[in-house]
């Protein structure tokens, strides 16, 4: 008896401090498009995709915002100013300038989802490795590479996108750039997004 409840206070104890954990979590990656590739409704709809996400994920009480740049407004500008979190509590930049220099902690093995599971990545079925941003590798704007400031799916349109695993085809910085990897081909319908190697995916960053 005294062996049970010392085992049921044990597992108590765990789940509040995984529960803890969960709720310091102020990064992930999303686990899924709203259905519409680059096309959120615009940057408050991706804004609110993250959110929608985190509250499902037991994560309440923070303003999220998508990692992603507008004809007006940089990413880099729009995420707060750190540090941030992944649900496994490991810290993904401790500042703005950490995140966008050699020194983020920015990896497959870090890049989780809300839910804290890993996203596929290079060598995954199916890859889902290029994140959309929008971006530059400093978290300014890639000109005309915004999926019309995340309003459209269209086949004219292109969204600029990162490899969260650090992986490409070569060994080129752009390759293993976790933001800034390459243009989406072919569009930012999901069936384009899906043909180089994503699945219309974001970063998701708490501003407090």
């Amino acid at each position: 008896m005294i062996f049970r409840t010392i085992t049921a206070a044990a597992f108590a104890v765990a789940a509040s401090a995984a529960g803890a954990q969960d709720a310091g979590m102020s990064f992930f990656v999303t686990s899924e498009n709203p259905g519409s590739g680059g096309n959120f409704g615009g940057i408050e709809g991706a804004d609110a995709h993250c959110a929608s996400l985190a509250e499902a994920a037991g994560v309440t009480g923070k303003t999220w915002r998508a990692y992603l740049s507008t004809s007006g407004e940089n990413a880099r500008d729009r995420i707060g100013a750190g540090p941030w979190v992944n649900a496994a509590g490991t810290t993904i930049a401790e500042s703005v300038d950490q995140l966008h220099s050699p020194d983020a902690n920015l990896t497959k093995e870090s890049a989780l989802n809300e839910m804290g599971e890993l996203v596929n990545g290079r060598g995954d079925d199916p890859n889902r490795h290029d994140i959309l941003t929008g971006s530059m590798p400093d978290g300014t704007v890639a000109e005309g590479m915004t999926c019309e400031d995340w309003t459209s799916d269209g086949a004219e349109a292109a969204g600029m996108v990162g490899h969260h695993d650090r992986m490409g085809l070569d060994d080129s910085d752009a390759a293993k750039s976790w933001n800034s990897s390459h243009s989406s081909r072919g569009g930012c319908g999901l069936e384009a997004l899906r043909g180089t190697g994503g699945d219309g995916l974001v970063y998701c960053f708490a501003t407090n």
